[in-house]
């Protein structure tokens, strides 16, 4: 599974990056994170707020970091 962070490396960028890791490996997923934090790719990707993440370049949380449990919930939904 392809797990993008997109944001320009900020705390909370750092902190989704941290839950999406702990839920992906809570879940035993084979997993590799990118981080995306040129602004121009960021644009091409449709995020209109960071941080955000995509799974296999679909976008599923914008503008917060969510939490662990609920991050857990859309690598479920998208595995």
């Amino acid at each position: 599974m392809r797990l993008t962070i997109y944001g320009k490396g900020c705390s909370k960028c750092e902190k989704l990056q941290e839950y999406t890791e702990s839920a992906a490996q809570a879940l035993g997923i084979d997993y590799e994170v990118e981080k995306v934090t040129d602004m121009n790719l960021i644009i091409d990707a449709g995020v209109m707020h960071t941080p955000a993440l995509a799974v296999d370049g679909e976008l599923v949380l914008e503008g917060r970091i969510g939490s662990i449990s609920h991050i857990t919930e859309l690598l479920q939904a998208a595995g």
